[in-house]
């Protein structure tokens, strides 16, 4: 009688696989630019496993508090010419820093800390909406730490560069209209003189 209940339960599994589809289709299938990072137009220039800390300042006390571990990255994009810094959670890969790199932001050294660096941005948009924070991250060696600072400060340089560029084909291009605005002037005033010549010329005319 068991063999019976056994072979029945056997039969029953097996029929069970047989049955059992192995490609299932998802119910909600999701587009694809949802699944986008938004770092397929950037050029990565540093990556670094590192943690990552914010400066609570809404508490009390104020404190440090945790961000996140996973890889710090460097992106510059390829056709504005802006560099970012984006770092992500290892394994949720949820976003926990994500701001440009301005040359005004200045790397500083953490107390007691040779493998630690503290910074202030003003739009970082980790949490969707832009707000200013005060972040730390620390390496796992004091030379990973510059060798992060040494990438830092090549990135200001080069943005520094890069927005001076632009200022200055600003400027060219104003330079530009303001002496075409000036040629289309001159062009303008030999035709108004000509045409109050000949009204005068009309206006002697008719007296006669």
């Amino acid at each position: 009688m068991a063999d019976t209940k056994e072979t029945q339960e056997e039969h029953e599994t097996a029929t069970d696989e047989s049955n059992h589809d192995p490609h299932f289709e998802p119910i909600v299938s999701l587009p694809e630019q949802d699944v986008k990072t938004l770092e397929e137009d950037e050029e990565e220039l540093f990556k670094m496993r590192a943690k990552l800390y914010r400066f609570a300042s809404e508490n009390d006390p104020p404190e440090w508090k945790e961000r996140g571990t996973g890889d710090v990255k460097l992106l510059r994009h390829k056709e504005k010419g802006s560099i970012r810094l984006l770092m992500r959670r290892d394994r949720t890969l949820k976003i926990c820093a994500n701001h440009n790199i301005v040359p005004l932001m200045d790397l500083k050294p953490n107390a007691g800390s040779d493998r630690a660096w503290v910074w202030n941005t003003h739009a970082d948009f980790a949490d969707e909406h832009p707000k200013p924070e005060l972040l730390a991250i620390r390496f796992l060696n004091a030379e990973n730490a510059q060798k992060f600072k040494a990438k830092f400060d090549e990135c200001k340089e080069e943005v520094r560069k890069t927005l001076e560029g632009s200022d200055s084909t600003h400027a060219a291009d104003k330079v530009t209209e303001k002496l075409e605005e000036l040629s289309v002037k001159d062009q303008s005033e030999p035709a108004e003189k000509q045409g109050s010549g000949e009204k005068k010329e009309a206006d002697t005319a008719e007296e006669k």
